[in-house]
């Protein structure tokens, strides 16, 4: 009997590799693990799928705007350079005007082929044609700094959001600065406090844009510390992961879910999946929450991050870490 088991589990293996090699069995992740499904803009896919969807560059705020500018030539960049036609959306502003014409001299000196300021003030503006005309052109969208519940508030429901979300799916790159990165996740961090330890009320969640599933993300990281916002939201939902933003530091994520990490910061990624024990459902609102098995990942400059199988990657070569040219809280 022994042997007759044998006999079939090796016949039992034999069959499942010819099935593979035949293209009627999937073929196991690399390491046994099965890829996880990964959301961008509603739309499921598995790490490597081939997407016209477009990238995303989510940026933690005060981006070099006097130096070498590497965030933004990079958006200039994926928005097409002299072939491009970006779009700047300041809504979220207290200072629409100055901060769109800031975005508008500064894209175009790096060589952006046509840059708009949308006049997207309020929700009636939203309804206007002008804006929607130029965001329906859009290679780019750039959305600035500022308050992000503002941002959902003007723009939630109306053709300017829709518009922005139909461009991103037909491949144009979308980048968000501050609040402007919060705002793309459906997971939207939209106020909370500073410090340490993580409290159970010491953030709010609110619906975002929807261009990435699955995350959540937070901006001003280091300067802010916001460490611990970040791990009260994933305590609340550890399927969620979360992305810390230090400024001038950015990240670059394709649809496939694959992120590089830009800039002078670092990113650091929140993943819960693996949590085994958290007491946030029973300690009361100002109390600090007891995590277990919380896992921490900090990159840098040229790292990757695998968000469908959530796994940090090795750059392919160390990039040289900058000296000088920044400061914490530069710009707006």
């Amino acid at each position: 009997m022994p042997a007759l088991r044998a006999s079939r589990r090796a016949q039992g293996r034999a069959s499942e590799l010819e099935g593979r090699r035949s293209g009627a069995l999937p073929t196991p992740h690399p390491g046994g693990r099965r890829q996880r499904a990964f959301r961008m803009g509603g739309v499921e896919r598995q790490r490597g799928d081939v997407s016209s969807q477009g990238t995303l560059l989510l940026i933690g705020g005060a981006e070099d705007k006097v130096g070498s500018k590497v965030i933004l030539s990079r958006f200039v960049q994926l928005a097409g350079g002299a072939a491009g036609r970006i779009a700047i959306l300041a809504t979220a502003s207290s200072f629409q005007d100055l901060v769109g014409q800031r975005y508008q001299a500064l894209f175009t000196a790096l060589g952006a082929g046509h840059v708009d300021v949308l006049r997207v003030g309020d929700r009636a503006q939203a309804l206007h044609e002008e804006p929607r005309a130029q965001l329906a052109a859009a290679t780019g969208i750039f959305i600035t700094g500022g308050d992000q519940l503002k941002l959902t508030a003007m723009l939630g429901g109306t053709p300017i959001a829709e518009l922005i979300r139909q461009r991103h799916r037909a491949g144009a790159v979308v980048a968000g600065t501050s609040a402007g990165a919060s705002v793309v996740a459906d997971h939207m961090m939209a106020y909370g406090a500073s410090g340490i330890p993580p409290r159970k009320a010491m953030m709010h969640f609110g619906p975002g844009l929807g261009l990435i599933r699955g995350v959540v993300v937070d901006q001003h990281f280091g300067a802010r510390g916001r460490a611990g916002r970040l791990m009260t939201a994933i305590a609340h939902n550890p399927e969620l992961l979360g992305i810390g933003l230090d400024e001038d530091t950015a990240a670059e994520i394709e649809a496939s879910g694959w992120m590089t990490v830009l800039g002078r910061g670092s990113v650091l990624i929140v993943d819960g999946a693996h949590i085994t024990y958290t007491d946030i459902h029973n300690v009361p609102d100002h109390a600090p929450l007891a995590i277990f098995d919380m896992r921490i990942h900090v990159l840098s400059a040229g790292y990757h991050y695998d968000i469908p199988n959530r796994a940090p990657h090795l750059p392919k070569e160390t990039a040289p870490f900058p000296e000088t040219g920044y400061v914490w809280g530069e710009g707006i």
